[in-house]
């Protein structure tokens, strides 16, 4: 005869305290952004005003004890001011290739076949490396000050 008795399952650990104790107890508080280590001027809440985004910039902009960096929020506008800096020398160097290369044809045809070519090859992966240089410039940038901000934050947490 076998053992039929069916598997137990298994049973939830009991909380520290019941439901109706942890719902009498004080709500933790508000957040207040003046107490917020992270003074980027962006509202963290979706109901602040949008108004405070300016001033928080203007204000860190002017902070001559550099306690809060701009860096993260214009790293945007220097990747597309960089973009558009490199599109402007591929279209430079790219046009100047094929227009050297077709004036070199007249007389020189293997200089200009060969000016051509490297021009078709060079200038879009040269254009490109450009593009991933600018990129990984940008994020370790981006990175060094997130690590200031995080390490500033660890050490404030630490005093107390």
């Amino acid at each position: 005869m076998s053992d039929t008795t069916p598997p137990t399952t298994p049973v939830p650990p009991v909380p520290a305290q019941p439901a109706a104790e942890a719902a009498r107890q004080p709500t933790p508080a508000a957040y207040d952004a003046a107490t917020d280590p992270d003074d980027t001027g962006v509202p963290s809440a979706l109901e602040a005003d949008p108004a405070d985004i300016g001033r928080g910039f203007f204000r860190a902009l002017f902070d001559l004890s550099f306690r809060t960096f701009i860096t993260r929020r214009l790293a945007s506008v220097f990747y597309l001011v960089g973009l558009i800096a490199i599109a402007i020398g591929f279209i430079v160097y790219f046009v100047q290739g094929i227009v050297g290369g077709i004036a070199a044809l007249w007389y020189n045809p293997g200089a200009g076949i060969s000016l051509l070519i490297v021009t078709i090859i060079i200038v879009p992966l040269v254009t490109f490396l450009a593009i991933v240089v600018l990129r990984f410039l940008i994020e370790a940038i981006v990175a060094l000050i997130a690590i200031a901000e995080n390490t500033e934050r660890t050490a404030e947490n630490t005093r107390r």
